[in-house]
C-alpha cells in the first residue's frame, strides 16, 4: 500500500471530508480540514465564482498526504454566510479573520487567480503569519486581465459540456482532454456538495478582481512588502490573467521561483496536477 493510499484510507479526501463551520464577526465560515494534525496548515484560496467542490481532488488530496490542508469558503460564498465584499482589501481581512478563529499562528497559503490577489494582500500585511505563498494563474495590482471578455466567450461555446472547459484549458486535444478529466473529478462529491450562490458572489468578485488589476501601482509596492518566499505558477496560455503577470510578480518580489506549464491555460495547475503537486511539495518542504 502507497503512502497516499494509506493517507486515504486513514483519513478524509475532499470528496468525502465533512463540511464544518465555525463561527466570528457575524460571519459563519464553511470548511474542510484534510490531512495530517501536525505541520503547517496549508489553506486554500479559490478562484472567481468556485468553492470548495471546484478544488480538484487530485491536487488536494495528494497535498493531504504530507500536511494539512484547509479548504474554505470565504465570506458569502457558498455555505459560508455574509455578504460578498466587492474589494480585494475585505476579502483579506474577512481570510484572516478565519485563519485566526481557527486558532492558527503560521500558515501557507495557496492563491489561485482571485485567491491569488487575496494571497498577496494578506502575506503583505501579515509577515508573521504567512509563512510561504503559492501564486497561481493570478496578477499584481495594476496587472492584466481579460475576466469579462474571456467569460463572455467561454458562455457563448454552447457546445462545452461546462465553461470551465474553455476557461481553464486550450484548444490543443491533450489540453481538452486534461479538462474533462479534471471536470470528471470535480463531480466525484455526490453528498453535501457545496452551493454555488450566483451572482450574488460572482458580481463583486468580479469588481474586486478588475479593481485590483485597473489600479495602478507602478513601485509594485504590494509585492516589494512580501518577504515571504513565494512561488509564481502560471499556464503558458492564460487568456484570463496572461502569463506576463507571473514575470511581472517574480521580478518585483524578493524571494521568488517561477514556474510556467506548457499548452497549458488559466487551469494549469488542474492540467499539470501531479507536477504541479510535486513543485508546491519541493518549495514548501525546502
Amino acid at each position: 500500500m502507497t503512502k497516499f493510499e494509506t493517507a486515504i484510507q486513514d483519513g478524509a479526501t475532499l470528496e468525502t471530508a465533512p463540511t464544518r463551520y465555525i463561527e466570528g464577526g457575524g460571519i459563519r465560515f464553511a470548511y474542510r480540514r484534510l490531512g495530517p494534525s501536525t505541520g503547517t496548515p496549508l489553506v486554500l484560496l479559490q478562484h472567481f465564482s468556485g468553492n470548495i467542490d471546484a478544488w480538484d481532488s487530485a491536487v488536494v488530496n495528494t497535498l493531504t498526504v504530507d500536511r494539512p490542508v484547509i479548504a474554505f469558503n470565504n465570506a458569502g460564498v457558498g455555505r459560508s454566510t455574509g455578504q460578498t465584499p466587492d474589494n480585494i482589501a475585505a476579502m483579506a481581512r474577512d481570510a484572516v479573520a478565519f485563519i485566526e478563529l481557527l486558532g492558527l499562528s503560521e500558515v501557507d497559503l495557496l492563491g489561485f487567480s482571485l485567491g491569488g490577489c487575496v494571497a498577496q494582500q494578506i502575506a503583505a500585511e501579515h509577515g508573521r503569519l504567512v509563512r510561504k505563498l503559492i501564486l497561481v494563474g493570478t496578477a499584481p495590482k495594476g496587472g492584466e486581465e481579460h475576466l469579462l471578455t474571456v467569460l463572455q466567450d467561454a458562455f457563448s461555446q454552447t457546445d462545452a459540456p461546462d465553461p470551465r472547459l474553455p476557461l481553464f484549458f486550450t484548444k490543443s486535444s491533450a489540453s481538452q482532454s486534461a479538462g474533462l478529466a479534471f471536470l470528471k473529478r470535480a463531480k466525484m462529491r455526490q453528498e453535501d456538495r457545496d452551493t454555488d450562490n450566483g451572482g450574488a458572489v460572482t458580481d463583486p468578485q468580479a469588481k474586486a478582481l478588475i479593481t485590483w488589476c485597473a489600479t495602478p501601482d507602478p513601485d509594485h509596492a504590494t509585492l516589494r512588502a512580501i518577504r515571504q518566499p513565494a512561488l509564481v505558477v502560471s499556464g503558458s496560455h492564460d487568456s484570463m490573467l496572461p502569463a506576463d503577470n507571473a514575470y511581472a510578480m517574480f521580478k518585483a518580489l524578493s524571494s521568488a521561483q517561477m514556474i510556467l506549464y506548457p499548452d497549458s491555460g488559466h487551469g494549469a495547475l488542474f492540467q499539470h496536477h501531479e507536477l504541479f503537486v510535486s513543485h508546491v511539495r519541493t518549495f514548501l518542504d525546502a
